[in-house]
């Protein structure tokens, strides 16, 4: 008999929690709120928990929910399409210059990031007047919006062609890493922005008003759902599967504005993505698991299939891995998105000092403030140990050690 590698977590009333956890820590209420989700009549099979599993605002971050029948909004969240975007350039780590702080400002030049908030001013997060590639790549996405908004008017006033190749704000970032052979990756993680927060907020809001109209009682309201063959189903599918693409729209044009700002840093020529990762860790999809046609949410979470590429970024002062899925069933063809917290923002700035701060992020060109004291590494769960425990859903293919980190 083959031992397996994840715990198991069952209560009476609901579908089994499988728990890729063993070797890192998880709060009780992340397991409340697991089993919660599991207690849904439509979860197919079983729930899968990664090991940066903690609690998430509506579901569990890092949760991997199947269902037939029915689909949860707040299951892949407000931060539609969030992922991860790595691409090889052909530099080594000689060809940097000895100070990084230019790469840096060269980049958080040409990419909007952060937010301001201020009456008539622009929020320097977002464009201005959007540069003629990102109007042309939002042409590639306007038609299927305005689809959308003629449904649903509330969501054509967001901030949709203005957040096109911007980074926001909280855990995304923009980095520049070096493997194991000393080569030159760029890194970034971000999503669907404003837009794909409206999106979400108004479908999680939508599927509320909807269990109130039909009396359906629910563990948690905020696992309000759509059941399938209704408008507000169809309607959210169509929705959420145009985030997505924004998403990954919105990482390759900021790919390709930190390229550019390289080229004007380092007079070397180079090839970029020479080796390319574009991958989702907020979202759903249609697939087929032990023989049956399912919806899958992942959030939190990123698709691991055989053979299939991903990334596992670790803190800011962390490991990074880019990964190759080992297509474990069990696991629904997943693995984790990243670390995963083990403080909350708020109790990170009461716990964390500066000074540790600045320690724990020796040798990588970033923020060294307090406003970044949120996203400091003692705020997330030891990536080794993260990896460790999920030795059998992906294996390493390169190892990336950020030497610049550029954070909204």
């Amino acid at each position: 008999m083959t031992e397996t590698t994840y715990d198991v977590m069952a209560r009476e009333g609901g579908v089994p929690v499988k728990m890729w956890t063993r070797g890192v820590p998880v709060e009780d209420e992340a397991r409340d709120q697991l089993s919660r989700a599991a207690q849904m009549p439509f979860v197919f099979k079983h729930v899968a928990a990664m090991p940066d599993v903690h609690v998430g605002i509506g579901a569990t971050v890092g949760s991997v929910i199947p269902t037939k029948g029915a689909v949860i909004p707040a299951a892949v969240g407000v931060d539609i399409g969030c992922g991860m975007m790595a691409a090889r350039t052909s530099l080594m780590a000689h060809d940097l210059p000895d100070s990084l702080e230019g790469i840096r400002s060269a980049i958080e030049q040409a990419v909007p990031h952060g937010r301001s908030v201020g009456r008539g001013k622009r929020d320097h997060g977002s464009w201005g007047s959007p540069p003629p590639a990102i109007v042309e790549a939002w042409a590639t996405l306007a038609v299927r919006f305005e689809r959308i908004c003629a449904k649903h008017p509330r969501l054509k006033n967001t901030n949709n062609l203005t957040h096109l190749g911007t980074l926001g704000t909280g855990n995304h970032f923009i980095e520049l890493c070096l493997d194991q052979e000393a080569r030159v990756w760029v890194m970034l993680h971000s999503g669907s922005r404003g837009v794909g927060n409206a999106i979400g907020t108004f479908f999680i809001e939508l599927a509320k008003q909807d269990m109130r109209k039909w009396h359906i009682n629910l563990p948690d309201q905020d696992l309000a759902y759509f059941p399938e063959g209704t408008d507000h189903f169809d309607d959210y599918v169509e929705a959420v599967g145009w985030a997505q693409d924004f998403a990954a729209l919105n990482r390759r044009m900021m790919m390709v504005n930190v390229i550019a700002a390289l080229r004007k840093q380092i007079s070397k020529p180079f090839e970029t993505e020479l080796e390319a990762v574009n991958c989702h860790h907020n979202y759903v999809s249609r697939e087929n698991h032990f023989g049956e046609n399912v919806l899958v949410t992942r959030k939190g979470a990123v698709r691991a299939a055989k053979g299939t590429l991903g990334i596992i970024p670790g803190s800011m002062g962390a490991k990074s891995f880019i990964v190759r899925g080992l297509g474990n069933p069990e696991s629904f063809d997943s693995c984790s998105h990243g670390a995963g917290r083990i403080m909350s923002r708020t109790a990170a700035k009461k716990l964390v000092t500066l000074d540790e701060h600045i320690r724990d992020t020796a040798g990588v060109e970033c923020r060294k403030d307090v406003g970044v004291i949120d996203e400091t590494p003692r705020a997330y769960k030891p990536i080794e140990a993260v990896m460790a425990a999920q030795a059998d859903l992906v294996e390493i293919v390169h190892t990336l050690k950020q030497v610049v980190c550029v954070k909204g």
